[in-house]
């Protein structure tokens, strides 16, 4: 689309995501001198000439090496599209990832990137607990396609994890998928324990990639690539996207794996579409601004939280003093503790379900990273797909309640919590008390 360097740099010096997210990738010359890219909104892109075409589909197909300065051309909107193009150049800068792809959803994110870099007989090493829809995909649609699922928790040492791949009978070790922080107890994987890991295991023929769910911090407060992730994947809907009015997910890597990934993805069609693309760079103006605000928020409500006479226990990145391993693992991955809330009222699942069924400016909702505040009961609503007997081994409780923090008044949101603690059945006036 352009020389992406010249919208990188002033006077030798690299520009910060934050200030690229309006310009990178993007001639306005090209389009009229729109100041925005337009919606590329077409199924197909017209040829040349016969030359032009043949030598684009050699490309797309890999019948030959792409020459030094030759471009992959415009073909097909399921293959590349304009607007797409621009969003996945902005969005590598985030994470300092070499390419990226836009999908339709972060399950179409998650599906064909492990589809592509699995085969009948590899195994998974996943963390534990993960998002509902991925726990469901790595237990269930894999194992028909001859790959095996293997959970550790969060809290496994480098040893314990170690003996863990050591103990497994059949089957090879390819991918290490983790989630950090889990959803939705905002336990933290140690991400250079597992590279540290997947080096140790690999060999040049059959090497093992540790993948990373980052939508809980990313792209702003945790870039794994750094940490020795090999892909970083999103659900766009979330942070990224930002506004609750769209689905959408990504994936980021090297050259060479993001080359497997957007191949399954054209086969698969789970490419995002070019209005769904134009809505998230729009969202990519803000998003340093958004999850800041969300993030300053959530610190003020986890504190005020975790002081309630009708909270047992509060789950969030700060709230860490007793447990320095979890402590360590922050210091080293995180910038921020994000806006993700968890807690555990007191009582069980009657008193969860009373709580949220009394919250007025924050809505019962599943989904998060919107501008708005959500809540949800995982073990009946996210998690729902996970036995009982699993939601416990993991930490999620029939009275844990999370919170996704927008970017409303922070007082507002106490106040409206504190109304919902008193429909649980608290006095007003130590409600109050603990209020101010």
């Amino acid at each position: 689309m352009s020389n992406l360097h010249e919208h990188a740099q002033i006077s030798g010096q690299t520009l910060r995501p934050e200030s690229l997210m309006m310009s990178y990738g993007y001639t306005p010359a090209w389009s009229e001198g729109a100041i925005k890219p337009p919606i590329f909104q077409t199924s197909t892109f017209v040829f040349k000439n016969a030359e032009e075409g043949k030598a684009f589909f050699e490309l797309a197909y890999g019948l030959r090496q792409q020459g030094p300065d030759e471009e992959m051309g415009l073909i097909y909107s399921r293959l590349n599209n304009p607007s797409l193009e621009i969003l996945e150049h902005r969005l590598t800068l985030w994470d300092g990832a070499e390419e990226a792809a836009s999908f339709a959803s972060g399950m179409a994110a998650i599906s064909t990137t492990l589809l592509a870099l699995l085969k009948p007989g590899d195994v998974v090493l996943h963390s534990e607990p993960v998002y509902g829809g991925s726990d469901f995909f790595l237990k269930n649609v894999l194992r028909k396609f001859g790959i095996t699922a293997v959970g550790f928790r969060p809290t496994a040492t480098p040893e314990e994890l170690t003996a863990q791949v050591a103990g497994i009978e059949q089957g090879r070790l390819a991918m290490i998928f983790v989630e950090t922080p889990a959803n939705p107890t905002n336990h933290l994987v140690d991400l250079e324990a597992c590279a540290a890991l997947a080096r140790q295991h690999s060999t040049p023929e059959n090497p093992i990639r540790l993948v990373v769910d980052n939508t809980f911090l990313g792209p702003v407060f945790q870039h794994p690539l750094k940490h020795g992730a090999d892909v970083v994947l999103y659900s766009a809907t979330k942070f990224i996207g930002g506004h609750s009015d769209l689905i959408a997910g990504a994936a980021l890597a090297s050259k060479p794996l993001m080359k497997e990934i957007k191949a399954m993805r054209t086969f698969m069609g789970t490419m995002c579409d070019p209005n769904t693309g134009w809505m998230l760079m729009r969202s990519l103006e803000t998003l340093k601004l958004r999850m800041e605000r969300a993030a300053q928020s959530a610190q003020l409500i986890a504190d005020w939280l975790r002081e309630h006479p009708l909270v047992a226990r509060t789950y969030y990145l700060t709230h860490l003093e007793h447990n320095p391993a979890q402590q360590d693992i922050y210091r080293r991955h995180c910038l921020s503790p994000g806006s993700m809330i968890s807690f555990d009222i007191k009582g069980g699942e009657a008193e969860a379900f009373r709580f949220l069924n009394a919250l007025q400016l924050i809505k019962l909702a599943v989904s998060l990273g919107g501008t708005e505040s959500l809540a949800e009961h995982p073990g009946t609503m996210t998690h729902s797909d996970i036995t009982l007997e699993e939601q416990a081994e993991m930490g999620i409780t029939p009275q844990m309640i999370r919170l996704s923090i927008g970017v409303e008044d922070p007082q507002d949101l106490m106040l409206d919590l504190s109304q919902a603690f008193e429909a649980v059945g608290i006095p007003k006036a130590v409600s109050e008390m603990a209020f101010v």
